[in-house]
């Protein structure tokens, strides 16, 4: 096989190189259309586009394939169906139509629905959809397709994420049309999703009953050493690890997913993969197929990928930053202020739109990003605060400071750096450092949005965006459409003014880690949603329902299916773990501490029968530790029963989400405590599962 990379890469898609290439003229502009316009596509042309994909992937060697969906689990689905058609006289054929190319009907009775349908109706529907490449993996070709109940209901992340990306489209034409841009007709949000997440040896992983179950941790003392040598943020990649990520990387590239760069991330074990922007539809698709090549490359290293957003407690969880960027069909970056973004009018526009878009709807924000997961991760010295705001650096600080002063905006020249030695380069500061600490950053020309898991689709975030956005460009076109050509750059400024004078509270450049910052935010008026169960009331809000319903991202009942989901799926995961970890301190943790007691009892009264007079103190301090710490395990494992059995009984949704955040993860929390404790003091041949210290420092 070639190992040329522009052959490679793509290799296995049916992008549009290979549609160009075969696919009739008439066909290829039909289904260009389609793609762009969302205009229907004759089952004629379906026909053909069915049978020649089928025959490339044939040459491939694909003999089944999948309509490929993303269901409210937050994963992907798929069902194999054959190409084979059995003929009378005992043979058969290989077939793919129009309409199974179009659309399929899985069961949809057994993935999440939040209510919108009882079990027994099962009948649901995917749709092709061609604005995301087919393409093929392990012998099948899969289809990218949206996923609706048989009543039409959206039962998955796909179909709003589509909505709002029109939405949004539709809204920034019109207002850059009028603005004098009258050749933009199309208007795409673009997407790059850093994905952070952990390698560790798979035997050991296969040995955590907590890591397997959970995916996350449960019990573990700390190692001697973790991330605070600051030794592994871009260190030189082991041998092995670096095998994965090549490896990797040519998956992705076959797959056309734009892997870009690799590096070491700040805990130990942990890494980075970052892609090239990419279309928001196809880059939601390509971070889901990220994550599966990231875990099934790994399984043939002998390594398991961890995505969960905090696998270790004691260092640094695994985020997924969200980089956020509208660009127009004649080429243009909407958010590239240029040299001038005092004099960039569009440009101001767009970034004033898009801060009264975060400053009104940060409860979205924050809703968009919530699980049980990343509300371990968030506000935790390692990765944003719950609470949103906007970081727009120094320089744009100082042009909106000239907007809200009605002054005119001085720039200042762009400094030369020079770090000393004459024979490195010269080159120029940027007018802005960057801060890692704010949770949607202006990063030169894009927002990145830090506060999403590893684990998620960044669907969601991206829907919030795009529709909050959408809402607030159209509010700017209706205030301005009316206005004389005359009076309108007048009109714009006061408008740009007043959109600042109501959002400036989102807006802070400082350390969103420290304890001032969350006090300045309530004086502010800003949310601190700490936990899912405490923002998902507001996901039902009217101001929301109603942005929601306007741009027909979701229905009314939609909203309702996806608050009842969120908050299953919150309890769902808490309760495993609370479940999984009684288990695991039971079963395997309490028979290693009684067999060391025990030891080291029988080694005290060795001692004493051999010297009488023996004290011996390092024995009795032992079984004293050892001792309270079974008292508290104890006490603990009796409180998490009784707070689980207590909210087996709960049937209100919000009710239990709340106990499990309040009374259960609390109880967890607390018998944590005493058995890491221990399990500090016990040697490592009596522990039944590997340490921390193995687990984060295993790999070479």
């Amino acid at each position: 096989m070639s190992t040329s990379i522009p052959e490679i890469y793509g290799s296995l898609v049916f992008n549009d190189k290979v549609m160009k290439e075969r696919l009739p003229k008439d066909v290829y502009k039909a289904v260009h259309k389609t793609a762009k316009n969302g205009t229907h596509l004759d089952l004629e042309v379906a026909n053909t586009v069915a049978a020649v994909m089928k025959n490339w992937a044939m040459e491939h060697g694909a003999t089944h394939f999948t309509h490929w969906f993303q269901p409210m689990t937050g994963l992907t689905a798929e069902k194999h169906d054959s190409f084979i058609s059995p003929t009378d006289n005992g043979g058969a054929v290989m077939e793919f139509s129009g309409k199974e190319l179009v659309k399929g009907e899985p069961d949809a009775s057994s993935f999440p629905s939040g209510g919108l349908r009882a079990t027994f109706e099962a009948r649901g529907y995917t749709a092709w959809d061609p604005s995301s490449p087919a393409f093929i993996k392990d012998g099948t070709l899969y289809i990218p397709t949206a996923f609706c109940s048989y009543s039409g209901e959206a039962l998955d992340k796909k179909t709003p994420l589509l909505r709002s990306m029109e939405a949004l489209n539709k809204e920034a034409v019109r207002l850059l049309n009028l603005l004098g841009d009258t050749e933009v007709t199309h208007v795409d949000t673009t997407v790059g999703s850093e994905q952070e997440y952990f390698l560790i040896d798979k035997d050991l992983y296969k040995a955590r009953k907590d890591l397997l179950l959970c995916g996350r941790t449960l019990l573990g003392a700390p190692a001697p050493k973790g991330q605070e040598m600051e030794d592994h943020y871009f260190g030189v990649l082991k041998p092995k690890v670096s095998e994965f990520m090549h490896d990797l990387d040519m998956e992705l590239w076959k797959l056309g997913v734009p892997a870009k760069t690799k590096h070491n991330e700040v805990a130990p074990s942990q890494h980075e993969l970052a892609p090239v922007f990419e279309t928001a539809n196809v880059a939601v698709d390509h971070n889901q197929l990220t994550m599966e090549m990231m875990k099934k490359v790994a399984d043939k290293h002998n390594y398991a990928c961890l995505l969960h957003e905090k696998p270790f407690d004691g260092i640094n969880g695994s985020g997924k930053h969200n980089n956020w960027s509208l660009v127009t069909d004649t080429g243009e970056n909407l958010l590239d202020p240029g040299s001038t973004p005092a004099d960039n009018t569009k440009f101001l526009v767009f970034l004033l739109c898009i801060i009264a878009a975060v400053d009104d709807y940060q409860d979205l924000m924050r809703i968009s990003v919530a699980t049980a997961g990343n509300d371990h991760r968030l506000g935790a010295n390692e990765a944003p605060p719950a609470i949103v705001s906007i970081f727009v650096g120094d320089e744009l600080q100082r042009v909106l400071q000239s907007i809200d002063d009605g002054t005119i905006f001085k720039s200042t020249a762009k400094k030369e750096m020079e770090i000393g030695a004459h024979v490195l380069p010269h080159f120029t500061q940027d007018n802005t450092d960057r801060n890692r600490t704010s949770p949607f950053a202006f990063t030169g020309n894009k927002f990145e949005f830090r506060m999403p898991g590893s684990s998620l689709s960044v669907a969601d975030p991206n829907i919030v965006l795009n529709t909050a956005v959408a809402s607030k460009l159209e509010d700017f076109y209706k205030a301005i459409k009316d206005v004389p050509e005359a009076e309108r750059a007048d009109k714009i400024t006061a408008l740009l003014k007043k959109m600042l004078d109501d959002h400036k509270r989102i807006l802070f450049n400082g350390n969103g880690y420290s304890d001032e910052w969350v006090s300045e935010a309530e004086k502010r008026g800003l949310l601190n949603l700490r936990s899912l169960p405490e923002a998902m009331p507001y996901f039902i809000k009217k101001k929301n329902v109603e942005l929601f319903e306007k741009y027909h991202i979701f229905t009314e009942a939609e909203i309702r299916s996806r608050y009842e989901i969120f908050l299953e799926n919150y309890s769902k995961t808490i309760h495993i773990e609370a479940l999984t970890m009684l288990d695991m301190v039971k079963k395997d943790f309490t028979d290693a501490l009684v067999k060391y007691q025990t030891d080291v009892t029988k080694e005290a009264l060795s001692k004493r029968k051999l010297l009488p007079d023996a004290k011996c103190r390092l024995e009795t301090g032992i079984l004293d530790t050892l001792d309270d710490c079974s008292e508290a395990i104890g006490k603990a494992v009796e409180k998490l029963e009784k707070d689980v059995k207590t909210a087996e009984a709960e049937s209100d949704q919000l009710k239990l989400a709340s106990f499990y955040h309040d009374e259960v993860l609390t109880d967890m929390d607390e018998l944590r405590k005493p058995v890491d404790k221990a399990e500090s003091m016990i040697p490592g041949d009596y522990i039944p599962y590997p340490t921390y210290d193995e687990l984060l420092f295993s790999l070479r």
